[in-house]
């Protein structure tokens, strides 16, 4: 049976806040890389509520440059938070593939990016209840 992933907001943004959940919790395990990781995925699944909130085609894509890029068509002040997005998008990698040096991934820099990457969140929820 081939499923078909949901065009609705509402349904990103639910399995968006469990993964934001899930960061915390990771973080709490002392295990930075899956929390980074899940903060990716909160990341990306927001972005896309936003974007499907707007009307755009689903495309499978991990990569949050890409995403932002695309939501910058509907609000010009995402552009502020690419530094942090490009950061997150990393977090993906250093959890999914083997790499031969470790990136070191700490309790800090998934802190730091959260508190970065909050104000996007809010602002994309923000315009999810209008």
């Amino acid at each position: 049976m081939q499923h078909r992933e949901s065009l609705y907001p509402s349904d990103w943004v639910r399995i968006a806040e469990k993964d934001w959940l899930r960061v915390d919790k990771l973080l709490q395990a002392n295990d930075p890389e899956a929390a980074g990781f899940f903060l990716q995925q909160a990341t990306e699944k927001f972005l896309k509520a936003f974007l499907l909130s707007k009307g755009w085609h689903l495309k499978r894509i991990h990569d949050l440059e890409p995403l932002l890029n695309e939501a910058l068509s509907y609000e010009g002040s995402f552009e502020k938070y690419r530094e942090v997005i490009q950061q997150i998008s990393g977090f993906y990698f250093v959890e999914r593939y083997p790499f031969i040096l470790e990136m070191g991934l700490t309790e800090k820099d998934i802190k730091e990016s959260i508190s970065e990457v909050k104000g996007l969140i809010e602002a994309i929820k923000s315009h999810l209840r209008k």
